[in-house]
């Protein structure tokens, strides 16, 4: 969940630890007043393309009917679907694409892994795109390039032709995950926005577990280039249910309503010409690098998040490996397999919503009670707690399951638990890192946060068929579970000393 844009004349910021570092110059994540807050102010204002004309104005997407709020948080959750369904729909068709192309299994796994690193370019892409046309041209824009690329897989002739279509189709595709979580900032209030965002984060998840079934049915009975038209057949119907989506960025939308009524349009903070260049990169690609290697809370969210994350691909090639190996599982088998992984996704998006219900909602009404504007942060942190024992006893339950003599469906019911926990602990981090740092600094986080993600997944998988061959699948299933037993202290630490580090942050943050 990287945001690429916010509308810094909208927020009104909380009382904040303000230290050397105040870059108020970005626009970020939560792009509107909540509505709550505005309440308080009835007045209103004359018409302008500057704000909202109050808290009541139509144009305001926090105004929307709940049912196009809704289908407009849907639709960026089906973008992320299709690009992150697109990564490991591949792998099934990884045997073909070796004896057609004449290559090993190590190069053959490069297909999974260039698309996953394109997605990693996706911040880098939506800033500029977004900040300056708004969300809705990302949308329209970035999807069908995808396809074209994802097209040009299809009927590549030479492997190195697959792989290069494979890298750009990740490429294009990935503003899209990237925008999504701005779209929902800007439909729903901070309050709220704990039930869309789960939604929206479920997708980056059930896309990569659904892929390999699909996959697995289409290299098994129409070859290696249908995992690639299968991809185009989804894009399509997303892509045509998303023409009535409207635009929900508020400086887009303000400059539509200045050219309608001939006033003048919103200020904007990026600067025009080179100053814009010099603008774009700070926002874009220093500030989360500099925030990775010097903030605490950044760094270890965004190592924990990654490897969890990394995990997921590490086992689109052991997966495969292990059930072809000791249980005599074919192609579309393997495929199903993934299904477990689907269904863990799916509770833990249901549990993210319980724990913020049951934890979260009951903070705020304290908050509220108490004359206090906003809950401590480190209250988003309850699922990750939970959800990082998640991860550890599924790797383990599966690393001395999957064995023969043990029924197959043993090891397929541990990845319910892994799933289940690798869901938990990166919305709650997402959460948690928009909590700490707000709206001015609180994507730059994020965007560290899928470099380290999306960067480390596709590195994964290179090294995995290596490991397990070399280690056994007890041993190498059990080494990555040691290293989640290593990182499950995380978002304990941070749910007792998280104060302690925002106040020492050099970035702006909360003061809760």
């Amino acid at each position: 969940m990287n945001d690429s844009d916010a509308d810094e004349d909208s927020i009104q910021e909380p009382e904040r630890v303000h230290t050397k570092h105040d870059h108020s110059d970005l626009e970020k994540l939560s792009t509107h007043h909540d509505v709550e807050a505005e309440a308080a102010h009835p007045a209103t204002r004359a018409v302008t393309a500057q704000d909202w004309t109050g808290p009541d104005d139509p144009e305001n997407p926090f105004n929307w009917p709940m049912s196009k709020r809704v289908y407009s948080t849907a639709i960026p959750g089906l973008f992320a679907f299709v690009v992150t369904f697109g990564s490991s729909v591949y792998t099934p068709a990884i045997p073909e694409v070796m004896q057609q192309f004449h290559v090993s299994q190590e190069a053959a796994v490069l297909g999974l892994c260039l698309w996953t690193l394109g997605l990693a370019c996706g911040p880098m892409i939506a800033a500029p795109i977004s900040e300056s046309y708004g969300r809705l041209i990302v949308y329209r824009v970035s999807l069908p390039l995808s396809m074209l690329f994802t097209l040009g897989a299809g009927f590549s002739k030479t492997f190195g032709t697959l792989l290069t279509m494979r890298l750009l189709a990740g490429i294009t595709g990935s503003p899209v995950l990237s925008v999504g979580a701005g779209t929902n900032a800007d439909l729903f209030p901070p309050r709220i926005r704990a039930y869309s965002t789960t939604s929206f984060l479920v997708a980056p998840f059930l896309g990569p577990a659904l892929g390999p079934v699909v996959g697995g049915f289409a290299a098994q009975f129409k070859g290696w280039r249908w995992t690639q038209w299968c991809i185009l057949f989804i894009g399509a119907a997303v892509y045509l249910i998303s023409l009535p989506m409207k635009e929900t960025y508020k400086k887009a939308i303000l400059e539509k309503r200045a050219k309608r009524l001939g006033i003048q349009p919103p200020k904007g903070p990026v600067p025009p010409g080179l100053a814009r260049i010099k603008f774009m990169m700070t926002v874009t690609l220093l500030r989360p690098c500099h925030m990775l290697v010097t903030e605490p809370i950044v760094t270890f969210f965004s190592l924990y998040s990654a490897f969890t994350f990394a995990l997921l691909f590490t086992f689109f090639a052991a997966f495969p490996l292990v059930f072809r190996e000791v249980y005599g599982f074919n192609t579309y088998q393997n495929g199903l397999v993934f299904l477990a992984i689907g269904l863990g996704v799916v509770l833990a998006a249901a549990s993210c919503i319980w724990f913020d219900v049951i934890f979260y909602q009951e903070q705020h009404r304290k908050a509220v009670a108490g004359g206090r504007i906003h809950v401590a942060p480190e209250h988003r942190l309850y699922g990750a707690m939970a959800g990082a024992f998640g991860i550890t006893i599924g790797i383990f339950w599966f690393a001395w399951t999957a064995r023969k003599g043990v029924h197959w469906i043993v090891p397929i019911l541990a990845t319910v638990p892994f799933a289940w926990g690798n869901l938990c602990i990166f919305t709650c981090t997402a959460l948690f890192l928009v909590d700490v740092y707000g709206p001015l600094n609180g994507a730059s986080a994020l965007a560290a946060n899928g470099l380290a993600r999306y960067g480390l997944s596709a590195v994964f998988p290179l090294f995995t068929v290596q490991m397990y061959n070399t280690l056994g699948i007890a041993w190498a299933t059990s080494l990555l579970g040691f290293l989640s037993l290593l990182m499950l202290p995380i978002p304990w630490f941070f749910f007792k000393f998280g104060p302690k580090y925002r106040a020492k942050s050099s970035y702006e943050t909360i003061k809760a």
